[in-house]
């Protein structure tokens, strides 16, 4: 059973969450970057992140990253090209951050149209095909000696301008997520043992009341 004031502190969190906002993992490996840029998805409202590797090894660090926040889905990509195509199908702007010749600053981005963000791996940056398939190349301003910052401090950077934006025009006031999948959602983030089990016995979840008790 969960208490009422956990319910209803599920049921904000969901109100708040951004569907055509992510971010994309290319490569990322190192396990605290990995659980960084997850919290600061969820700090910002975004449901779904997601996560390429080309190595079996980073690979395994990325679904450890998945199965520590529950908070946020982890979908993990074979390649780059798979990655984009998908998020090119919900109609998102690929935003890539690199700084590199024809680079902009990320101020300069509308993050109110839907938007995902790709951030390159710690020592090689983003891989040329996701370059290739940005929209824009964007990039933190900086005027220290240091050339670049640390992955997961320039994502919460970028990702905290987005919610700044998209907090003026007012996408954060009404819910976002469709009714059914708030519905879903509201059940696995209440429940996920008992959720976890109807999944793999393919069962439907149970309807819950509005304190969140299971309606048997």
């Amino acid at each position: 059973m969960i208490s009422a004031e956990r319910f209803e502190k599920i049921k904000t969190l969901l109100s708040y969450r951004q569907p055509d906002l992510t971010v994309l993992m290319d490569n990322v490996n190192k396990p605290h970057n990995l659980s960084a840029i997850v919290r600061s998805c969820d700090a910002v409202g975004i449901e779904t992140v997601h996560a390429v590797s080309t190595d079996d090894v980073i690979k395994d660090r990325q679904r450890a990253a998945r199965g520590a926040n529950k908070w946020v889905n982890l979908v993990l990509h074979d390649d780059i090209n798979h990655a984009c195509a998908a998020l090119r199908k919900q109609g998102m702007q690929i935003l890539v951050a690199h700084f590199k010749e024809g680079a902009v600053n990320f101020r300069s981005i509308d993050y109110t149209v839907p938007t995902a963000i790709v951030m390159g791996a710690e020592l090689y940056g983003p891989s040329s095909s996701a370059v290739s398939k940005a929209d824009h190349l964007i990039y933190v301003p900086m005027h220290g000696m240091v050339e670049s910052l640390n992955v997961s401090v320039a994502a919460a950077i970028i990702l905290f301008e987005a919610q700044r934006q998209r907090t003026d025009a007012g996408l954060y006031n009404e819910p976002r997520l469709k009714p059914g999948d708030i519905k879903k959602r509201l059940f696995e983030l209440a429940y996920p043992s008992v959720s976890k089990k109807l999944r793999e016995q393919a069962r439907s979840y149970p309807e819950l009341d509005d304190k969140g008790n299971i309606i048997r």
